[in-house]
This record gives structure tokens, sequence and C-alpha cells, in this order.
């Protein structure tokens, strides 16, 4: 993709990263993008660089600006490597006088590469770097995601380079977010939110107070990943605060895995009994949903309901890597209730109950467990069951 001007003299130089479909264990259905700025002027800056394998892109549309010799420092705002894996290739052309970052990034970027030798400049909260008509002030964002992350300001133009915070993982040719559909936007705006910060909510919410706190609040979101904000700036903060603050709605999600269909029935039962005065459920079979995204569902759910047959004694696979996986993410403030069959051993609900416990999530029934096939008693008890759930949903709504 072409560099794009976000304002005079500050462009966008990233890549579009179009065959990305796994981020560590996070669904990248629609690809992503790896976003690089490069600020001209007296002194010449480049904000992060892009994965290894995408440092041609970043190269060619550098000099579509100037030639990369002429960029003078090197701001890396966190040191993972979808954001310094061109740094070793970019650092031998540029050859800068600065490559600035916070100490913890120098650790990482060292222990990375192991490149002692760079010009590193340590930066802390708060501090400046006054490169002549233009000012950049530095916002420590540790824990957003890594103990190294930083945001740069550049003051002048109200500009946020804001690191991973408010991204998606979405590749388009768009650059801006008022250039896409909204909705869309906003719903990998959440799965970025609850797959990559969700564990982080407390330093989110102190960021979102260092940016509240600023003499002038911020007109554009540079963001590392995705569409950059310009139209809906207010929008994404005022997410990230229900975001962080683990703010639910009247709903609930049931998860579920099954061998012989008898769990899915229970399913849908007991989604049909949760599902009245205005309380919505969404259910998701493990064999047809990622992980990722059935957390985007977790994100404002207030009731998460597991499901699973006896294996061998223990829950089934697809469910035990939900759990895993739903465990580091640290939902907090939901209830939940588990259902399963079983053949000789029944275990599976006193087994996804110790899940729920450990994952802090309140259990508000015991749960209902069947032999084998669920007779239309069984589906009549699941159904109360949800009704129960119901109830309580619509008892826990905020004040």
């Amino acid at each position: 993709m072409q560099a794009v001007e976000l304002k005079k003299d500050i462009y966008w130089v990233g890549a579009v990263d179009w065959d990305l479909r796994d981020f560590h264990g996070y669904s990248t259905e629609n690809g992503s993008s790896h976003n690089a700025y490069l600020l001209r002027g007296e002194k010449n800056v480049l904000f992060d660089t892009v994965k290894a394998s995408m440092s041609s892109s970043l190269i060619q549309n550098i000099r579509r600006i100037i030639e990369p010799e002429k960029i003078d420092y090197i701001i890396s705002n966190h040191s993972e490597m979808d954001h310094t894996g061109a740094l070793p290739e970019i650092l031998d052309l540029v050859k800068p006088e600065k490559l600035i970052c916070t100490a913890e990034g120098q650790k990482a970027i060292v222990a990375h590469f192991h490149r002692e030798d760079w010009p590193f400049e340590i930066v802390k909260d708060g501090d400046t770097l006054d490169i002549g008509s233009k000012t950049i002030q530095f916002l420590g964002t540790p824990m957003l995601h890594w103990p190294d992350s930083m945001a740069s300001y550049i003051l002048e133009d109200k500009i946020l380079m804001c690191n991973d915070i408010f991204g998606q993982h979405w590749a388009t040719s768009e650059r801006f977010d008022d250039e896409v559909d909204h909705g869309e936007l906003f719903w990998q705006s959440a799965k970025y939110f609850v797959n990559i910060f969700n564990p982080t909510c407390g330093a989110a919410r102190k960021f979102l107070a260092k940016l509240e706190s600023l003499e002038s609040t911020p007109e554009m979101l540079a963001v590392d990943h995705g569409l950059i904000w310009r139209s809906g700036v207010r929008k994404i903060i005022d997410a990230y605060r229900r975001w962080s603050n683990q703010e639910t709605k009247p709903s609930a999600v049931i998860i579920y895995d099954t061998m012989w269909e008898s769990t899915s029935k229970m399913a849908q039962a007991i989604g049909r009994g949760i599902a009245a005065e205005g309380v919505s459920v969404k259910l998701f079979d493990l064999r047809l949903n990622h992980r990722s995204d059935i957390m985007t569902h977790v994100l404002e759910s207030r009731a998460i309901i597991l499901g699973s047959p006896v294996l061998n004694k223990g829950i089934l696979p697809k469910m035990a890597d939900m759990l895993t996986y739903m465990k580091a993410l640290k939902p907090t403030g939901r209830i939940g209730a588990a259902f399963g069959s079983y053949g000789w051993a029944d275990t599976s609900v006193k087994q996804l109950n110790a899940w729920l416990e450990d994952i802090k999530i309140e259990i508000v029934d015991p749960g209902i467990s069947v032999r084998y096939v669920p007779t239309d008693d069984d589906i009549a008890r699941c159904v109360e069951v949800g009704e129960r759930i119901r109830k309580t949903i619509l008892d826990r709504q905020p004040s």
C-alpha cells in the first residue's frame, strides 16, 4: 500500500498483512496491518517498524517521502516483534542518531536482537523531545500490554502514536476509521481488546485517566494495527472505558462441545430458558467457533454457561482449550453455571464448576447432568436452569 499523509508532514508508512490468520492463538480472519509512521521536519522521526518479513514495504513507503538515510530518530513504542522485527535492517540502513525507547524497551530489544551497541536513548513517562517545530511527549503505558510499552504524543498536531492501544487486527486498503463500516470496526476493536488487553484492565483504566489529564485531547489515534481513528476518537475511548471497567449487558453466552448431540440439546434448552424479558443469549458450539471470537461475545456478557460430555472421566479437549484461554484473559464480575452428559462417570459438571471457580466466575446454579440422551423431563429441567440464570442476570443489573 502507498504511504498516506495523516496531517502535514506526518505519514503512515506501514504494511498491510493480508494473509495473517493467527496471532498467537487469536484468529485474525481478516488479516491485519503493521502500522509505522514517519514525521518529516527539522528532525525526521520514524515511529516503530513492522515485522521482519514486511520490511521491504516499510522501506518502499519511506522512500516515497524521504531517503531512509535522512531519518534522525527512531522511536520504539513497543518491542514486540510485530513492531520491531524490521528494526535491525532499518537501523543498518538508516544509522539514526537515536533509538528512543523506555528502559524496559531497551532490555527487551537487546534480549531480542543482542545488540547493545545501538544508539539507545531512554525516556520515561512525561519526558518530551523537541525536534524544532514539533514536540513529542512520551506517555508510559506499562502492561498495555508489555512492561516496555509507551505512547508518543505529537503535541502541535494532537496525534497520539498509541502503540497497540485502540487497535484492531483488520487488513484494509483504507487507513481511517471513517472510511470503513463502523459495525465491523467496533467488532474488531472489541475482539482486539478482550483478546489482548482484558488481562490488564487496571492498566487500561490508568492510561485512560492519564489521557484525560492531558492539556489537549488527541484528535487522532494512530494505532499500530488496523484503522487510524480520526472521527470516532471519543467513541473508542468511551468503549475502552466500558470494557476496562468490565461493564456487562443483560446477556449470556453458552459455550459447549458435544459428542452425540446430548449437550447440544441441553444447550438449546438452557438458551430457551434464558431468552426472555430482554435478556439476550448466544450459543457457541466449540466445533464450529474459534475461542477468540467467543471471547469477543464474553466481553459484554453477564453470564457464562459451560457444557461438555464426559471423555475418559474428563471434559472434551476443545472445552479444556477454551477454558485455558479464557482463564488467562481474566473476565471478572460474571455469573456462571455448567451442564453435561455422561455414560458411567458423572464428572464433567463437577470439573466445569471447578473451572468456573478458578476463573472467579460466581456459580449461581449447581448445574445439571444427564445420562446418555436427555429425556423430555431432562429438557424441561434444562429450561428451568436457564430461567433461574435469567432471573439472576436481571437481578445483577447495574444501579
